[in-house]
């Protein structure tokens, strides 16, 4: 298994702080239809913020697919 390169914490202290979405523990996991506010252009935003995080370029097309920030993260720390 391969180990985080960005804890689960960071990531959403950079949603919660950076984005300015306050959201709760539990929305982490939902559908980004039931996120407020939740937009294309956040995940533009959001995908900058981890490569500053990471280090690494991160295929914007691998998370096109996915439903939530939580699989989002997924994503992002599993190479």
């Amino acid at each position: 298994m391969t180990s985080p390169t960005l804890p689960s914490t960071d990531f959403q202290h950079l949603v919660r702080t950076e984005l300015g979405l306050p959201l709760t523990d539990a929305q982490f996991a939902a559908d980004f239809d039931e996120l407020p506010d939740w937009d294309s252009l956040l995940l533009l935003k959001l995908v900058v913020l981890l490569e500053r995080a990471t280090g690494r370029r991160i295929a914007v097309s691998r998370l096109l697919e996915a439903r939530s920030l939580q699989e989002i993260y997924d994503e992002v720390v599993t190479p």
